[in-house]
């Protein structure tokens, strides 16, 4: 009989790692989520650049590839406030940032998170809002 013993590791918040910077990680320190490492680059039709209304940002996250990924999909509410905590260990965001989150409140109306003092709120998804893309780990 062979025994295998299982390698046991642990990410750290703030740590490069698959593709992406650590924001998030559960009880166990083998899961959880990474931010790409940017804003997403681009922007909707007369936006100016970096900004864009809530219906691209879904297909320009799911879209991206990027340090040889493409998983990466737009953070709900729960996840861009984690990412928001844990902003200053990610870096790289806008000043007076505003970013996009995937969570919906009926066909005109979704969250967004203000970078600067936390707070979410809803808006119109015409609005022009920063996006960064995550994936999960």
């Amino acid at each position: 009989m062979v025994l295998v013993s299982a390698v046991s590791f642990a990410v750290t918040i703030g740590e490069q790692y698959r593709g992406g910077i650590v924001f998030y990680v559960d009880g166990t320190g083998q899961h959880g989520l990474v931010a790409a490492k940017e804003d997403m680059r681009g922007h909707s039709s007369g936006m100016d650049e970096g900004y864009f209304i809530w219906s691209d940002v879904k297909s320009v996250c799911n879209r991206l590839v990027s340090n040889g990924y493409s998983d990466w999909f737009l953070p709900n509410r729960w996840q861009l406030n984690q990412l928001y905590l844990r902003k200053d260990d990610v870096g790289g965001f806008a000043d007076y940032g505003y970013y996009w989150s995937s969570t919906e409140d009926g066909a005109y109306i979704a969250w967004y998170q203000n970078f600067n003092v936390g707070f979410q709120a809803q808006c119109g998804k015409a609005a022009d809002i920063r996006v960064r893309a995550v994936r999960a780990f």
